[in-house]
């Protein structure tokens, strides 16, 4: 049950990131919050990791720490990706090296969170 949850979690977040990045700036809200862009790109990959890490470590019974090391990579790509597109396929949207920047920013607290998360827990069940 929680499996299922927590895909269909990390898919709609993803699916979410993809359209909201690629969705032209002049249908976007436009809320005067300085840097508010950098903290959107943040939220997104550290929700990322985090929701794909809850799928993965629910069809796993053993902590891995691989796993949010490996979800940290592809969030990072994910992020270039999409910046790469938002400059080559959109006319109102162009790639901005400060928003990999937030990316990798979130997609790091996040793999940082999940490691220290996982090593209490490990060192509880001693």
């Amino acid at each position: 049950m929680h499996k299922n949850l927590y895909l269909s979690a990390a898919l709609i977040w993803t699916c979410s990131i993809l359209l909201l990045c690629l969705e032209p700036a002049r249908d976007l809200p436009k809320i005067e919050i300085n840097n508010l862009d950098k903290i959107v790109h943040f939220a997104f990959h550290f929700g990322f990791i985090i929701l794909w890490y809850l799928y993965i470590n629910s069809n796993t019974k053993i902590a891995n720490y691989k796993a949010p090391v490996i979800l940290f990579f592809v969030s990072m790509v994910f992020g270039i990706v999409i910046e790469f597109s938002q400059q080559a396929f959109t006319t109102s949207r162009k790639g901005d090296v400060l928003d990999v920047i937030s990316n990798v920013s979130g997609a790091f607290s996040a793999l940082i969170t999940l490691l220290l998360f996982q090593y209490f827990r490990n060192k509880s069940k001693i």
